[in-house]
């Protein structure tokens, strides 16, 4: 009996596993089958049927799919006639920082003007996004155009194939993706724009300046390597001044809602050789704005310093240089002085005045743009016209200072790359001591390889820097000690001739 039980058990699993091969060669029968008939029929639309037709088809399935779906469907082609359309180009380079693990493909481009690489979605790939716990679903699609000529389709003038964006969420969602989602795009697309494009740094070009205002500037690339982290810069100095950036160029809404032009205005005093420069190119760097560098002597007319303030751009830094020694500002309640005008190939100009000038940083005409920077720098704060100097005008003082013993850490770390030594403590004690500016200590540590002979080197000229420093100290006091001298002798004549 069990030997009539095993053959029938054996029997029945062979007629099984039989059957089954049965079913999968056949499923793969059908399956190669129905594959080759899928390449037949495309094949045959593909030659008989013109794209533009294949197209319509395609868009009236999806139109059928669509009314039967709770799902809805945004459009966002890559031009509006012959404009490019802005949501578009915001939401490429949104969604090339998105793209998910599941990505096959994307695209890699660099300009000269970027200093990073751009990301964008390559043709037919999706990327799924996430908005306040929404699911938002993107795809790219692209139509090609065979007849560059055709009139009735503008943008086949411009390129042989018509790419376009499609948003697709869930109907109820509508109100948020308008409101919400598109705008938040468009403010990241901007700000990763910005981050990318490398910086730059213009002059004015006086052949243009009555001109198409659009050339009124010319530009140079901007490769400063100075950054809030290299600066010889105080920590507390350092961190008030990121802060009070980083508060400005949040603060949009609240500058229109106070009434105010969206700018901020920086004097920066103190001796040469103190860094206002370098901090000037770290600003740059961290904002990733433009600098825009105006000499107000090479400018013959207030009408020409509002020229240039309209043609420059938002997101800028404007920077005027030793304000105190660039013009001899007139009185605002003066008439101009037959001396202060001068000829020129144009007409009888002025020069530029302290009331333009206030009217560029704190006028009316300030308000020709948002998001400024403006920079004054000087070496003699007490030399200002104190209508410069109010809040409103130039907003923030910073006084730029000898080198301190935590300006030298920085200045060592940079240069030499080390963060302790034993002869720092003499050092910082002697820097304590001396009037020594960073550029001075930056020279130094510039001139050796070996690092103790570096840093002994510095101690020494640190050593002279101050006997010289109490040479000249005695000699000032020697030179008022007689000038004391001779008033009293003058006086004591005067007296006794009265």
């Amino acid at each position: 009996m069990s030997s009539f039980f095993s053959s029938m058990t054996s029997s029945s699993s062979e007629n099984t596993l039989s059957t089954a091969r049965t079913i999968v060669s056949t499923a793969a029968t059908y399956a190669a089958a129905a594959a080759a008939s899928a390449m037949i029929i495309r094949s045959f639309t593909n030659e008989f049927f013109p794209m533009e037709l294949r197209h319509y088809i395609y868009t009236r399935i999806k139109t059928a799919f669509y009314r039967l779906s709770p799902d809805l469907t945004m459009v966002i082609e890559e031009f509006e006639g012959l404009d490019n359309n802005q949501i578009y180009s915001a939401a490429e380079i949104y969604l090339g920082t998105i793209a998910s693990p599941s990505t096959k493909k994307l695209r890699v481009s660099k300009s000269d003007h970027q200093q990073t690489f751009t990301l964008t979605m390559e043709r037919d790939q999706s990327v799924t996004d996430y908005f306040k716990g929404v699911k938002l679903n993107w795809t790219l699609f692209c139509r090609h155009v065979e007849n560059l000529h055709n009139k009735r389709d503008i943008t086949a003038t411009l390129k042989s194939e018509v790419r376009s964006l499609e948003l697709t969420f869930h109907r109820k969602h509508q109100n948020l993706v308008l409101t919400q989602y598109i705008p938040f795009i468009l403010e990241e697309a901007r700000s990763k724009k910005q981050e990318a494009k490398a910086l730059r740094i213009f002059t004015v070009d006086h052949q243009n300046l009555y001109g198409n205002l659009n050339d009124a500037w010319v530009g140079t690339t901007l490769d400063h390597p100075s950054t809030f982290d290299t600066l010889a810069l105080d920590r507390d100095l350092r961190e008030f001044v990121t802060g009070d950036l980083e508060k400005f160029v949040r603060r949009k809404e609240y500058y229109r809602k106070v009434g105010k032009a969206w700018k901020r205005g920086y004097l920066l005093y103190g001796p040469p050789g103190t860094g206002k420069s370098s901090l000037i190119a770290a600003m740059a760097n961290y904002l990733h704005f433009d600098i825009y560098d105006l000499e107000l002597t090479e400018l013959n007319s207030n009408d020409e310093l509002r020229r240039l303030l309209i043609a420059m751009p938002n997101k800028s830094i404007v920077v005027v240089e030793d304000i105190d020694c660039t013009v001899e500002f007139q009185d605002r309640n003066s008439a101009p002085s037959p001396a202060s005008c001068r000829v020129t190939g144009r007409s009888r100009d002025l020069q530029v005045t302290l009331s333009g000038l206030l009217n560029f940083i704190d006028g009316l005409w300030s308000s020709c743009g948002d998001e400024r920077i403006i920079v004054f720098t000087t070496n003699h704060k007490e030399k200002l016209d104190l209508a410069l100097l109010r809040p409103g005008r130039m907003d923030v003082h910073i006084h730029m200072s000898y080198c301190s013993p935590y300006g030298f850490r920085q200045l060592a770390f940079n240069y030499l790359g080390i963060k302790e030594h034993p002869l720092f403590y003499e050092i910082e004690e002697k820097i304590e001591k001396t009037l020594v500016t960073p550029a001075e200590i930056a020279e130094q540590l510039l001139k050796g390889v070996e690092i103790g002979t570096v840093l002994e080197d510095l101690l020494v000229f640190l050593a002279k820097k101050k006997e010289i420093q109490e040479l000249e100290a005695k000699k000032r006091e020697r030179d008022e000690l007689k000038s004391d001298s001779d008033d009293s002798k003058e006086n004591g004549a005067i007296a006794t001739r009265l």
